[in-house]
C-alpha cells in the first residue's frame, strides 16, 4: 500500500451534496440548524442546486459554513442555454463547485477532458473545484478501479501543480452513491492512498480527499480515522440536519 502523507496536516471538510431536493420552506430549515456549527478541526460546506443559490448565500453569510454549486460551465459567457458561468457563482458568494461527479459523467456524457476543463474554468474565478472521480461495479469487480481512477484525473493532473493545489479530489466509488453500501474503510484508504501517490508525484500530495458514498454518521468516524481521507462528500445524509451535524462531529475529532 502507499505510504499516506500526515493527515494531521489537513483539515477534515464535510460537504454536503443536496443534489436536485429542496424548497424553500425546507431549505430555510436545513439552514437554520447549520448555521451555528463551528468548528476548528473540520470545515462544513453545501452545494445546493442553482435556484438555493441566493438563498444559501442569505442563510449562511457570517457563519462558519461555505457553500458552492453543484456543476459549472466551462464557459465564461455567451450564448449558452442553460449553463451557468464560474461569475455567476461568485455573484452569490460560492466558494465551491463540484466538476465531474458520476451523474454528471454518466447521464450528460461528461468527459474527463470537459471535468479538467470545468477545474481549470472555476480555478480562472478563484473558486475551489472538487474533482469527482471514482469506478463502477464491474471495474471494481474487473480489478480496474485505480486505472480508471488514474484516466480520470490524467487530464486534471496536466493542468499542472499550481492549479491542483488549489482543488480537492472527491473519491465516491459509483456503485456506493446512494444504495447503501459503502466501501470499508480499507477498501476507501487503498484508493485513497494511490490518488495521494499520483497528486505527489506533480507535487500536490497535501491537497483534500473526501470520500463519499453513503456516508452517515454511523460509518464517518472509521472512514475518517484512515491517513487519506480528510473529510466526506455526503448525499443524501446532507438533507438531514441532525445526521449531517453528527458527521461532522465525526471530522471534528478525527
Amino acid at each position: 500500500m502507499t505510504t499516506a502523507s500526515n493527515n494531521s496536516k489537513r483539515q477534515c471538510l464535510v460537504m454536503g451534496n443536496w443534489k436536485m431536493h429542496g424548497t424553500l420552506a425546507d431549505n430555510a430549515k436545513l439552514l437554520a440548524a447549520l448555521r451555528p456549527y463551528a468548528s476548528k478541526n473540520a470545515a462544513m460546506a453545501v452545494c445546493v442546486p442553482f435556484p438555493y443559490l441566493a438563498q444559501a448565500q442569505d442563510a449562511l453569510k457570517g457563519s462558519s459554513v461555505t457553500w458552492g454549486a453543484q456543476d459549472i460551465s466551462v464557459h465564461s459567457h455567451g450564448a449558452y442555454t442553460g449553463e451557468v458561468s464560474g461569475a455567476m457563482l461568485k455573484d452569490f458568494g460560492c466558494r465551491w463547485t463540484l466538476v465531474g461527479h458520476s451523474e454528471r459523467r454518466s447521464m450528460h456524457a461528461e468527459s474527463d477532458q470537459l471535468v479538467a476543463d470545468k477545474a481549470r474554468a472555476a480555478l480562472a474565478v478563484g473558486l475551489t473545484p472538487v474533482v469527482c472521480v471514482g469506478e463502477s461495479l464491474a471495474e471494481r469487480d474487473a480489478g480496474q478501479a485505480v486505472a480508471v481512477i488514474q484516466r480520470q484525473l490524467a487530464p486534471v493532473l496536466a493542468l499542472g501543480a499550481d492549479s491542483v493545489n488549489q482543488l480537492v479530489v472527491a473519491y465516491e466509488p459509483v456503485w456506493a452513491i446512494g444504495t447503501g453500501r459503502t466501501a470499508t474503510p480499507e477498501q476507501a484508504q487503498e484508493v485513497h492512498a494511490a490518488i495521494r501517490a499520483a497528486l505527489s508525484a506533480i507535487g500536490a500530495g497535501n491537497i483534500q480527499i473526501l470520500y463519499g458514498g453513503s456516508v452517515k454518521a454511523a460509518n464517518a468516524a472509521s472512514l475518517f480515522s484512515m491517513p487519506d481521507i480528510d473529510g466526506a462528500l455526503v448525499g443524501g445524509a446532507a438533507l438531514i440536519a441532525d445526521e449531517f451535524l453528527s458527521i461532522a462531529a465525526c471530522g471534528d475529532q478525527a
